[in-house]
């Protein structure tokens, strides 16, 4: 078996990429939700031999050096606590994060865009208080007229989110994937229901 999966490794050296790590805080949390916190197999493995890092969980595969043997962490907790950054950044993923990747015109999902509510032509401003996710359809139709003039309407006013109402959004998107070792440090600080 081991030869097999060495052979493998040597024809195939993005073999191990499948194996990354969930990273979490000192405080047991994930630093990020969406994305969430992952490491390459490889960046898991350093940060625990230079024991930045305690190993929480593990993979069935071995890695090998000439002289150390170490099985693939699946789930790694920081020995330091990093701050998490109160400020969320005003970039394209996050605006289409805030809106949980919905057209605030229409509610469609998919192919996605932005649009100004007051338009630039009229002196709209890009920032977080202007500016929405938007289906094309939505966005072609609004153009640069002001929403009462095309008889649409926002689902929600926009406004700066928290890093915290980031968080809470980011728990609703989970990965394509999740590894079995890591469900229980993704929620156990959600909130149950009574």
């Amino acid at each position: 078996m081991d030869g097999d999966f060495r052979t493998t490794f040597v024809r195939e050296p993005a073999a191990l990429k499948h194996y990354p790590a969930l990273v979490l805080n000192a405080d047991y949390r994930p630093l990020s939700y969406y994305p969430l916190s992952l490491w390459p197999w490889q960046e898991a493995v350093k940060a625990a031999f230079l024991d930045r890092v305690t190993i929480l969980a593990e993979y069935d595969t071995i890695v090998r050096s000439p002289t150390t043997e170490i099985r693939i962490p699946s789930v790694v907790v920081l020995k330091e606590f990093v701050k998490p950054q109160k400020r969320v950044a005003f970039t394209r993923f996050n605006l289409f994060l805030r809106d949980e990747f919905r057209c605030q015109y229409c509610g469609a999902r998919g192919d996605l865009t932005f649009d100004h509510v007051v338009p630039r032509a009229r002196g709209g401003v890009t920032s977080w208080e202007n500016v929405v996710a938007a289906c094309s359809p939505c966005n072609l139709r609004k153009g640069s007229k002001s929403l009462r003039q095309v008889g649409m309407n926002l689902r929600k006013p926009p406004r700066q989110p928290t890093a915290a109402d980031m968080l809470t959004i980011g728990r609703r998107f989970p990965p394509g994937y999740l590894h079995e070792s890591w469900v229980d440090f993704l929620y156990w600080d959600a909130e149950l229901e009574a």
